[in-house]
């Protein structure tokens, strides 16, 4: 047993982080599927995913503010348990409109994506939280072998587990996949209960916007830091317009079900598991900066393949690397992140570091719905599907060129 193992706190964080995105998972699948049989409309699919995404450039600078004040563990507690409820209510919009007439299309699709922003917004604090908390229960020189160990369960279960059975269970029930997301959240938040933490000495409370400041300071700061963050947001961007039209994509194009479609996901899980597990002996023997040369063309060249394919073999293989180059990223910037930041700034300057690297998220989301419909009348269907893809890896193409000159670590 490796010695992070050893260690109660982190037992239980690990498996509260393979409990709930389990869940995370199955609604990765299930909330765009559910927009499909809805609608067909791919502004309105994306619709959705904007919701879900928004709450991360609306709400992470006072939720990294909420981190520093507030029990970390009370706060990921009290967000599951949010999210337990809300899931509840998506349940309850199936069962009393089970069939979805088109002609109300457009109102289903805003109440499901109000509860997604609502879940969204919950994750925003839970997330924040339980990166933050990390530092508190394990040593700092074990902060690469503990993050891997986590994503890669993350990936685990939500991409390699959670898509597939998501699949199954739509087949089974639509409402099915939903159940199941609210129990995991209802488990995740008993063991994070059960975790025990010595409690933090917090400075004397003042506004909201008075410790971002300080925050944003520090960040301001540390140029490398606030570089990193802002080329995570253009990458989130690229690769939201990419994941929204995957829904479609892959019915349309590669002729894929539900089940299908979850299949292919793991893929992408796969990629994350191996990351996890190769991607800090590749950080330690490459060196920071050299691990993120790396990881910029592979996200590149993963986006090429997916817009030039038709077969689901091709698209899996590039869905591997695209995951596999996320985690070596991850792996590299965010220890570098919880090594650097000090212990009264992690909550806040995590969190204005997701202000920009996830804040730009929605955009993408939505950006890439009104490219398929504002290309699908001139270019075709086909083609309108493929072109997130091509554009992204322009995009990324050009990130890669920028930090070859500009980034330092």
């Amino acid at each position: 047993m490796t010695y992070i193992w050893s260690l109660r706190n982190y037992r239980l964080l690990f498996s509260a982080s393979a409990i709930s995105n389990l869940g995370d998972g199955v609604s990765a699948l299930a909330f765009p599927w559910l927009a499909t049989l809805i609608t067909r409309d791919p502004v309105l699919i994306s619709l959705v995913a904007f919701a879900t995404r928004l709450p991360w450039l609306l709400f992470s600078i006072p939720a990294g503010v909420w981190t520093d004040r507030a029990d970390r563990r009370r706060l990921m507690v009290q967000a599951d348990v949010l999210r337990m409820v809300l899931t509840c209510g998506v349940i309850g919009i199936i069962l009393l409109a089970p069939d979805f007439p088109p002609a109300q299309a457009h109102l289903y699709i805003l109440a499901i994506s109000a509860l997604a922003f609502l879940l969204g917004s919950a994750e925003v604090v839970r997330d924040n939280a339980a990166q933050t908390v990390l530092p508190a229960v394990v040593p700092k020189d074990r902060l690469e072998q503990a993050n891997g160990q986590i994503w890669s369960i993350e990936q685990v279960m939500g991409s390699f587990v959670g898509p597939p059975l998501a699949g199954v269970l739509i087949a089974f029930a639509v409402p099915a996949p939903f159940v199941l997301d609210a129990i995991t959240f209802a488990g995740a938040a008993a063991l994070v209960w059960c975790m025990a933490i010595a409690p933090r000495i917090t400075p004397a409370r003042r506004s909201v916007w008075e410790e971002a400041r300080e925050g944003f300071a520090w960040l301001r700061g540390h140029r490398t830091v606030l570089q990193l963050a802002i080329l995570l947001g253009l990458m989130n961007a690229l690769s939201l317009m990419t994941v929204t039209v995957l829904i479609l994509f892959s019915q349309e194009i590669l002729g894929l079900n539900a089940a299908q479609h979850g299949l292919l996901l793991t893929a992408g899980a796969a990629g994350g598991v191996a990351g996890g597990l190769i991607c800090p002996r590749i950080a330690a023997r490459w060196g920071q900066r050299q691990s993120l040369m790396i990881a910029l063309p592979v996200f590149a060249l993963s986006f090429v393949v997916i817009g030039l394919a038709s077969s689901p073999w091709i698209v899996a293989l590039a869905l591997f690397t695209e995951m596999f180059a996320a985690l070596l990223w991850n792996v590299v910037t965010v220890s570098y992140r919880q090594r650097l930041i000090p212990d009264d700034l992690l909550g806040r300057v995590n969190s204005l570091y997701r202000f920009f690297g996830w804040g730009m998220m929605p955009f993408g989301a939505l950006l890439g719905g009104w490219i398929v419909a504002a290309a699908a009348p001139d270019l075709g269907r086909d083609v309108a599907l493929r072109l997130p893809y091509l554009l992204a890896a322009m995009g990324m193409g050009a990130i890669w060129l920028y930090s070859i000159r500009a980034l330092r670590l």
